[in-house]
């Protein structure tokens, strides 16, 4: 049941970072209005912006991939669980201390820090789970 509940954990964290794979794809405009109905300013074009985001999306894309090869495989990478549990947990700080900084409206800001933190907690919480259980004749 606790390696199924990691899984959870592991799965929604795959999609979460994972879903960036879009800032990949989408035309600048399309990005732009994605960005708006987040609660965004509307932003003019700037080559290295465009370049930022597609940096930005790629890294966090790549992340969802290794949250998802967590959640398939969870018994051959539990050593690196706890850290991706952690790193979430640390991405829910950065969130939090620059969302108040800044002075952000609740959406998208407060779902994303709650996001960080619940699911990392619970990553960090069930990470026990995913260690390989060991044969009677092991050491």
């Amino acid at each position: 049941m606790q390696l199924r509940l990691l899984r959870i954990f592991l799965a929604f964290a795959a999609f979460a970072c994972g879903i960036s794979v879009l800032g990949v794809f989408l035309s600048w405009s399309a990005a732009g209005e994605a960005m708006r109905g987040l609660g965004a300013k509307p932003i003019a074009y700037d080559p290295m912006l465009d370049y930022w985001l597609r940096m930005a999306s790629g890294a966090f894309a790549l992340i969802g991939a290794w949250y998802l090869a967590l959640t398939i495989w969870p018994r051959k990478f539990a050593a690196a669980i706890p850290w991706f549990g952690a790193f979430m947990l640390a991405e829910g700080c950065v969130l939090l201390f620059h969302g108040i900084r800044l002075s952000l409206p609740p959406l998208p800001f407060y779902g994303d820090t709650a996001a960080c933190f619940v699911c990392g907690g619970g990553i960090l919480c069930f990470s026990r789970s995913a260690k390989p259980q060991g044969r009677p004749n092991e050491n």
